[in-house]
């Protein structure tokens, strides 16, 4: 199996609490990316504290309660399917507190972690909040929801985002980077994709590649996936007859994601 690639795991942590995906320094080629997914039934409670890491969490389906133990945040989370292609509600937790996840009925959640040492202040990102977009063209079309863009303070590091591609074509493409701090042209960003299929028995294929091919695989990714991109172009191929949805976590040493396409297939933007 790829070190690349992460299958679900469905790993029962306490009562009513299970770890789908776990993403951290210690198991992983990433150093500035950490990543949980979680399930939670109805009154489950998860918690953590942060040390030196800030947290963004997403309710990817069903509602939650999250508190810091300072602001309580109750009832977010906006749909029951990731394919309802709303966006929904998160909130942004600073390094050096702690934080408590209570399940409204059942619900599925994102932890999105990078290294911090400013504290910042708790927020909840509204769903009203995402900014919405449509990219490309032709067989190049896909729907974002930004959650965390460069363009908002809130983080220090983090950068999280939702991409929804469409049957037949493909996305994070044509294929860029992000691994060379080489600022304004390049940013060092690691990042995370976290897949699901619509309808669910789907897979994508994704790419993990860089000029040298010193790195170059390419994975069959299937419902529940996690793939990792610790350098190296990325694009997402999607086949006939399914949609993709996928949870991007960006995170380095500048908050700047500023990518550079390989030279060999850019030239289809110009078409």
């Amino acid at each position: 199996m790829s070190q690349l690639l992460r299958k679900p795991e469905k790993r029962e942590l306490s009562e009513g609490v299970t770890l789908v995906q776990e993403v951290t320094e210690g198991n992983s080629p990433l150093e500035y990316v950490g990543f949980k997914i979680l399930d939670l039934v109805s009154d489950a409670k998860y918690s953590e504290s942060l040390e030196k890491q800030e947290c963004c969490i997403v309710a990817l389906t069903g509602k939650i309660n999250v508190t810091d133990h300072e602001q309580t945040f109750s009832n977010i989370g906006t749909r029951e399917s990731v394919f309802e292609r709303i966006p929904t509600d998160s909130v942004y937790v600073s390094n050096d507190r702690s934080f408590e996840i209570e399940g409204v009925g059942e619900a599925r959640v994102a932890l999105c972690y990078s290294p911090s040492h400013q504290q910042l202040p708790t927020k909840l990102i509204k769903a009203s909040d995402n900014g919405v977009e449509n990219r490309g063209i032709l067989n190049n079309k896909r729907r974002v929801h930004n959650i965390l863009p460069d363009s908002d303070p809130t983080a220090n590091s983090l950068l999280v985002v939702e991409v929804y591609t469409e049957s037949g074509n493909w996305s994070s493409y044509p294929p860029h980077k992000h691994d060379q701090d080489n600022l304004p042209e390049e940013s060092f960003l690691e990042e995370s994709y976290y897949h699901e299929m619509n309808p669910p028995q789907g897979f994508v294929f994704q790419r993990v590649y860089t000029d040298d091919r010193s790195l170059d695989e390419t994975m069959t990714v299937e419902n529940g996936d996690v793939v990792l991109v610790p350098a190296g172009y990325h694009p997402v191929g999607v086949p006939d007859g399914y949609t993709s949805y996928y949870l991007n976590v960006m995170a380095g040493p500048t908050r700047i994601w500023k990518f550079y396409n390989d030279p060999d297939h850019e030239w289809i933007l110009k078409r």
